[in-house]
């Protein structure tokens, strides 16, 4: 591979304006075609095998008229201090928008509080039911407008009025001053490393042309594919932490070969046939953790995780041959200013102190258990939360204290009850009579522990299904909730066969349960699926077992803290004031299995990007010892660098309102900070140094079956005529790589 890699490398800096060329041709052409493209169609969010997506289905099929998968609103109005909501003038007002809010287009139904007997016990509160006849993402601005004007009308007569629901448009801040901070921090950080604004902007620009393509070619893909505007999301972040990751780790190798005296081109070839080697091993690990998703059977997981996947295989692809090209243009300019015209080879100072990774992996060499130690147990110790963590879907509970989903939230909480927020709907199917059966089923469960109301039975006209409300006592996230729920399913099941018919359970709040469910019972296969085939991947890449072994179990300590931080913050509150936490409480579902696959490619790829140098070193004849300081003394920098900008760039959403942004805006910056700089800098370099030379034992039979796909380079090296070092042959005991 290292020589395929090494004559593609020059063919690229040869043909550069070519390649420029095409992969603009690309990003146009790709451009061009998501314009063209009919919009992309609405999320559709289903989970198939559950309970509540089977009820969801019945629903669809047998009340087309309720629109089942319409977004829907709900309106709570207070009357004034002192007054009644069922007073003639706050009564009149409430009826008018009820009016206004009813002569929207896409409106299928309102429900008039007063008729449907939605009004709080001491009178003060109402809520309305709000439906559409499309789904959330499908509103118009005008539908948007008209809600929120009647809603103002309202309120400026003297009512309190707030909105929650998914018809409620969000108050997101995304793209604000905490994103140009990370971007802003990510070019200085680039400049830092490098000293060369050249060299800085290329990692940036083609990242850029890399996440353009991706994700233009989604868009464009989107009503042919059934890819929805979401799905784009995790490709945008992924397509750039991995883009900018290999375009650094190739341009600092073209950097440290020019060092050596080569001429740009010969350069240029070997940072592609070496470092690129490791690029394309690193993007596997990528493309395999996001791929793996589609073991969760969430289709809209699946959809995320592909798209993401193709927007890794584009930045690898970018980073083979654009960024040669981009070095054939900018030749020596990629060096600081004051060594751009020192002559061939004199850019090595053998007199020069060392650089920092080069002082601190001696320093680890040294004291290889006492860093071992120290690393395990402060990662295992931060890791403890997490055996507390406790999963489930945020809701307008969670919204920031001063939106309006948050005080509707509050005031229906308040009048009505935490339950009220969060209600279960029970669909009750049977060929004959199933508004008896409906009756038994709802007196029935009326008696269950937790269920605070149950509204009659709702037949369809055909008359073989009925719906029912239930209201539990306790609040959408509360666990209690979840225990009701399971409890609701067990009872169904005997009045069921009791009545003939079939129950099933449904609802946001069942939905939720189930969506978590489905998440908790993934994580397993998923994480043993990832790392074992990553395992495989890092077996042909370090030619080890020891080495992939120790690279995941590495992998598995970083996630365990990283989790432990989330539910330590967001779960029990700790140092909530300062990350701007406002109400703790479950952890996002999708956080565990969304926080292994982003940062097992990102870590994976600082294996990687180490290890190699180490590997390439040791084969080429240097000692166990010397060849990790040569790992750290060649890519610690740039590896270090990466994390920082990962960070960030991570770390920018933290300032965000929305508390699931938040969260996984530190989960995913903590999982980096510990993973790059404790697991990779520490750990990797205390194990390798207690493994000695056994850290790259390969038993003879393995070897023999496993290709040798030259990573490392070492045909590479050979065909080009480059020696190993004096005596290196005589230190070597172990199976030699071939």
């Amino acid at each position: 591979m290292a020589t395929f890699l090494y004559k593609l490398g020059r063919l690229a800096f040869r043909r550069r304006r070519y390649v420029a060329l095409l992969w603009v041709a690309l990003l146009v052409g790709a451009g061009f075609a998501a314009s063209a493209a009919p919009a992309p169609p609405a999320d559709t969010f289903s989970m198939p095998g559950t309970e509540s997506q089977k009820a969801f289905d019945v629903l669809e099929k047998r009340f087309p008229d309720a629109s089942a998968d319409g977004a829907s609103a709900r309106v709570v109005i207070r009357a004034p201090e002192g007054e009644k909501i069922t007073s003639a003038k706050p009564k009149a007002e409430v009826e008018k928008m009820i009016s206004a809010i009813g002569k929207g287009s896409q409106v299928a139904s309102v429900d008039d509080p007063y008729k449907a007997k939605t009004v709080s016990k001491d009178g003060t509160t109402a809520y309305a039911s709000v439906t559409y006849k499309v789904p959330a993402t499908e509103l118009t601005d005008a539908s948007h407008d008209a809600l929120t004007k009647a809603t103002d009308q309202t309120r400026d007569a003297g009512l309190k009025v707030e909105t929650g629901g998914d018809a409620v448009m969000a108050e997101q801040e995304m793209g604000g001053s905490a994103e140009l901070i990370g971007i802003a921090i990510s070019a200085v950080v680039l400049i830092l490393t490098f000293g060369s604004l050249v060299a800085a902007g290329m990692p940036l620009l083609t990242a850029i042309i890399g996440v353009g393509i991706g994700i233009s070619s989604i868009a464009a893909l989107g009503s042919v594919l059934d890819l929805s505007s979401t799905t784009s999301t995790l490709a945008m972040m992924i397509g750039l932490a991995v883009g900018i990751d290999y375009a650094l780790f190739i341009v600092s190798r073209y950097r440290a070969e020019i060092a050596e005296g080569r001429e740009p081109e010969e350069a240029a070839g070997r940072a592609a046939g070496t470092a690129g080697s490791a690029v394309v091993f690193a993007g596997l690990t990528v493309v395999v953790a996001l791929s793996g998703l589609a073991v969760v059977n969430i289709p809209i997981l699946t959809k995320m995780g592909l798209a993401a996947a193709g927007t890794v295989v584009i930045a690898v692809l970018i980073a083979l041959t654009m960024i040669p090209a981009l070095l054939g243009f900018a030749g020596r300019k990629v060096l600081r200013r004051k060594d751009r015209k020192k002559p061939a080879g004199a850019l090595l100072d053998p007199h020069a102190k060392p650089k920092l990774g080069t002082r601190w992996s001696r320093f680890v060499l040294r004291h290889p258990l006492a860093v071992l130690l120290v690393a395990v147990v402060g990662l295992g110790a931060v890791a403890v939360p997490a055996t507390s963590l406790e999963l489930g879907l945020p809701d307008e509970g969670s919204s920031a204290p001063d939106t309006t989903q948050r005080k509707a939230y509050d005031m229906l909480s308040e009048s009505f009850g935490a339950g009220f927020n969060g209600p279960l709907m029970v669909t009750v199917s049977k060929d004959a009579d199933v508004a008896s059966a409906a009756k038994t089923v709802g007196d029935s469960l009326a008696k269950v522990d937790g269920v605070a109301a149950v509204t009659p039975a709702q037949p369809n006209k055909a008359g073989d299904t009925a719906i029912l409300n239930v209201v539990p006592e306790t609040g959408p996230s509360d666990h209690k909730t979840e225990e009701l729920v399971k409890s609701i399913r067990s009872t169904a099941d005997g009045i069921g066969a009791d009545t003939g018919s079939e129950i099933l359970v449904t609802g946001q709040t069942a939905m939720t349960i189930d969506f978590s469910q489905t998440l908790d019972d993934a994580l397993l296969p998923y994480l043993g699926l990832v790392v074992g085939l990553a395992f495989l991947l890092l077996m042909l890449v370090f030619r080890s077992v020891l080495v992939p072994l120790k690279a995941a179990l590495g992998f598995l300590l970083s996630v365990a803290a990283a989790l432990g931080a989330v539910v330590a913050v967001f779960q029990w509150g700790w140092l909530a004031d300062i990350v701007g936490v406002d109400q703790p409480g479950p952890i996002m579902s999708m956080m565990p299995i969304f926080m292994i696959g982003v940062v097992f490619g990102l870590a994976m790829d600082y294996e990687v990007f180490l290890v190699t140098r180490m590997r390439e070193a040791y084969v080429h004849g240097a000692r166990p010892d010397e060849a990790v300081v040569t790992g750290f003394t060649h890519g610690g920098r740039v590896v270090a660098a990466a994390a920082i900008i990962m960070i960030s760039v991570f770390s920018g959403f933290i300032m965000e309102n929305d508390d699931m942004i938040k969260m996984m805006g530190f989960g995913l910056a903590i999982a980096v900070l510990f993973d790059a700089f404790v697991v990779r800098m520490a750990i990797v370099p205390a194990v390798l140094a207690l493994l000695g030379k056994s850290a790259w034992w390969l038993p003879r039979w393995l070897n023999k079956i496993l290709p040798n796909v030259d990573v490392e380079g070492e045909k590479l090296h050979k065909s080009l005529g480059d020696t190993m070092s004096p005596g290196a042959e005589a230190e070597r005991e172990l199976e030699p790589v071939r």
